[in-house]
């Protein structure tokens, strides 16, 4: 706890995925990017919609995949 609040806000921080930017970029589906990192179609779905957080083993194999940090993958900002 921080300040009477929790440090881990779920609420506090906000990403965006760019994930359909790589994956379009290498002319890859998003079966086929699930078929590399192990996930259902459905959850690439999701990520790119910015919809689900994903773990960071999830996180790295996707940036993995496209030889990129996951920092490039994905825009952090902490709301106000």
């Amino acid at each position: 706890m921080k300040g009477g609040e929790s440090v881990a806000n779920k609420n506090k921080y906000q990403f965006d995925s760019k994930i359909h930017i790589y994956r379009a970029a290498n002319r890859m589906t998003q079966q086929e990017l699930a078929d590399l990192v192990g996930v259902s179609r459905q959850t690439i779905m999701q990520l790119e919609r910015n919809r689900y957080n994903p773990s960071m083993l999830l996180a790295y194999s996707i940036a993995k995949v496209f030889g990129v940090t996951m920092e490039d993958l994905f825009d952090f900002k902490e709301e106000q």
